[in-house]
């Protein structure tokens, strides 16, 4: 919300402030009669809490004071505590009962609880939001009658409604009614203008000049002149443990209703709020509201709505609402005798009824039914079970919207386009076709229990007796849970059983990680995940052109494509911090199954072919391989059957070529992966001094023989040597 500060806008500030005071006065009145306090209470709680909320609070509009909720909800207590409404007992433990509220806040603030808010989704929020102004609207309705304001929630308020009905004043019923139509037309024609402040005035010369309070029409009743006197609650008058105990559910009210509100006007004005900063200034509010006798002062959506509808944007208003009011306590309580309830009741119910999200409701049923029904859920939830368990209701939505939503996340098959490189979606790309004899499933999701049924059925339903490969292009997985990872060993099982070749590519390294801990390691160690789609395809046997029902791709039409060896790591980026145990691991397979696929080592022997898993490594993870292999020179010479320097010859050369292939397929990596292997050199120097003195003499005794026969190849072994 963008704030330019002067005198045009300072003097609307005021305005708008002044016309909130107003308002807050029957607000106020009639919602410290709801919670058993003489109406004069409901002003006191309109002066330093909305000072103390303001200079504290990071919102530039949001209003406090006393509202709804709490109030309704002190009420329920004094009845269950057998205290009269209005009696010197009520007014004295009220107080008491505030402070224990405030110090729940300030507990929520310590615990940073204020991230509740980050689990509610805008359905939930804007079905909650519309549940409280239905329910205040419904409390207002007996006041247009004549009748006193309406409590509890959707039965009983009905209830009230029908009760005022059969007891209207016809009179009352004419100027609430033809208030809130003028301010509601005014709204479509004028809406910047006063029209409330104009309504209210109006009303005031009613009841000054016609006399309608003579037909039955209420007023808001006398209060005594003067500010609020400080009182220090009495906790003797409640044991400390029900205190906390009673308080609990009306600050947690407090804490959902006001942040989520606050949340929703700072969405939708396109600026941020603190939500534990806001929890602070909840609390310190309460604290000053207990200090004057008040009860619990909470969000105000209605005022708030006001003062948005009036193009206010800044905390002047709130300031200017609580001096007015000030004002007005010590030099204008004779004024308020004057203006009819109706009137008054007219102007909220307007503000109310434009808190009411019904455009959100109709734009979710057009283009989400599932979000709609959660929206009317938390409407409901709010209208008929009241606040607290809307909240909680609101929550279990959100969850089961994120839950509903993961089940059946967004899933496809993939394949080649003639002359194309990547790979397709088969459903969206008609050029697309599958890979013969592959499978390759993308799944946009984090896979855990509520999914994985869908995972394995997709997979069930596209493997055939033709399948040789499945490949899971988990790209969009960012981790499991330990039923899918339980689902996911049956899975690998069951293809391997059937002799197909089961790979999980593309995923980020973390969840090598998380597959680890959940007991798939030897999943990572046995190279069913590979980084790429094409390093599983190359694993699986399956090279480039590839064969599409049966038949090459059109070789002519990929010859000016450049089909690159892919520039990766992919032992580190499979095994993360394990990487290096993970490659000695390697490297004793290789040793131990050396006569099993050569005789003799020469720059020609791919020795990163010859093990079960990791079949195929990139130019990268073969130099981290021949570099592992000079660890155990001796035991792998003997094996071979060959003189350790002819072996250590043939790694040097091995890594000369390997060294070309990768400047060429990347100059800016091969210099940072230069870097790399420096540092792995000093932290085998560091940590086996002597495995480094071995491997350094034999590199020495190479470069020099080297140096007198081939001096261009000596000098680039020469780096090696440190």
């Amino acid at each position: 919300m963008k704030k330019e500060i002067n005198i045009k806008t300072v003097s609307r500030e005021i305005f708008v402030g002044i016309i909130i005071a107003a308002i807050s006065i029957p607000i106020g009145m009639g919602y410290a009669q709801i919670a058993g306090l003489p109406t004069v209470y409901g002003l006191y709680g309109s002066v330093l809490p909305i000072l103390i909320f303001s200079l504290i609070s990071s919102s530039p509009q949001f209003i406090f004071g006393v509202d709804a909720a709490p109030a309704a909800l002190i009420g329920g207590v004094l009845v269950s505590l057998g205290i009269e409404a209005g009696t010197k007992e009520a007014v004295e433990i009220i107080p008491v009962l505030t402070l224990y509220t405030a110090i729940w806040l300030l507990a929520f603030y310590i615990f940073k609880a204020g991230k509740l808010v980050n689990y509610i989704s805008t359905p939930v929020m804007g079905g909650f939001i519309t549940g409280i102004g239905t329910t205040i609207i419904l409390m207002q309705i007996p006041k247009l009658m004549g009748s006193a304001a309406g409590s509890g929630e959707l039965f009983e308020l009905v209830e009230h409604i029908i009760i005022a009905v059969e007891h209207i004043n016809w009179i009352s019923f004419a100027m609430g009614l033809g208030s809130l139509a003028i301010i509601l037309v005014s709204k479509r024609i004028a809406p910047k203008f006063p029209m409330s402040l104009v309504v209210m005035a109006l009303g005031a010369l009613s009841t000054a000049f016609l006399h309608v309070d003579e037909y039955g029409v209420a007023l808001l009743s006398q209060v005594e002149s003067g500010l609020p006197k400080f009182v220090f609650p009495d906790f003797s008058l409640i044991h400390f443990k029900d205190g906390f105990m009673l308080s609990l559910p009306i600050a947690v009210v407090i804490l959902a209703e006001s942040l989520l509100a606050e949340t929703s006007f700072a969405n939708k004005n396109n600026y941020k709020i603190k939500d534990n900063r806001e929890i602070l200034a909840f609390s310190l509010s309460n604290l000053s509201a207990a200090i004057v006798g008040c009860c619990p002062v909470n969000g105000s959506v209605s005022r708030t709505v006001m003062m948005e509808q009036y193009g206010a944007k800044t905390k002047i208003v709130s300031i200017t609402a609580s001096i007015v009011m000030a004002v007005v306590l010590v030099f204008a309580t004779g004024f308020i005798s004057y203006l009819p309830v109706p009137v008054l009741t007219a102007i909220v119910i307007s503000a109310l009824i434009g808190v009411l999200e019904i455009h959100l409701a109709k734009r979710l049923y057009k283009i989400n039914k599932t979000e709609f029904f959660i929206f009317m859920g938390a409407f409901a939830a709010v209208l008929v079970l009241g606040t607290i368990y809307g909240v909680v209701i609101g929550v279990v939505l959100s969850f089961a919207a994120m839950i509903i939503k993961s089940a059946v996340p967004p899933r496809s098959f993939l394949g080649v386009i003639q002359g194309k490189e990547g790979f397709y979606d088969l459903h969206r790309n008609r050029d697309a076709k599958p890979i013969s004899g592959t499978v390759i499933y993308r799944f946009s999701g984090s896979l855990f229990f509520a999914n994985i049924n869908t995972f394995q059925n997709d997979l069930d339903k596209a493997v055939d007796e033709n399948t040789k490969v499945v490949i899971i292009d988990a790209g969009g997985i960012g981790s499991i849970d330990i039923t899918a990872a339980d689902r996911l060993e049956i899975i690998n099982k069951n293809f391997h059983d059937k002799g197909i070749e089961f790979y999980i590519t593309e995923h980020i390294g973390e969840l090598n990680d998380e597959m680890r801990k959940l007991d798939l390691g030897h999943l990572v160690e046995e190279g069913v995940v590979r980084r790429t789609i094409k390093s599983a395809l190359r694993e699986a046997g399956i090279h480039y052109p590839y064969s599409i029902d049966g038949e090459k791709q059109n070789e002519s039409q990929m010859k000016n494509l450049m089909i690159q060896e892919e520039i990766l790591q992919e032992f580190e980026w499979a095994f993360g911090e394990d990487a290096e145990e993970q490659m000695e691991k390697h490297v004793e397979e290789i040793i131990a199954n050396i006569s099993i696929f050569t005789s003799e080592l020469t720059p020609e022997t791919e020795i990163d072919l010859k093990t079960k898993a990791w079949r195929h490594l990139d130019s990268y993870d073969q130099d981290r391989l021949l570099e592992h292999l000079e660890r155990h020179l001796n035991e792998f010479a003997a094996r071979l059957g060959q003189p350790v320097d002819a072996v250590e010859a043939n790694i040097m050369e091995h890594r000369i070529r390997l060294e070309e292939k990768m400047k060429k397929e990347n100059r800016v990596f091969y210099e940072v992966y230069v870097q790399k292997r420096e540092k792995y050199e000093k932290l085998l120097q560091k940590k086996n001094p002597e495995l480094h003195k071995y491997i350094m003499e034999h590199r020495k005794k190479q470069y020099d023989i080297l140096k007198e026969t081939n001096p261009e190849v000596a000098d680039r072994i020469k780096k090696w040597i440190y």
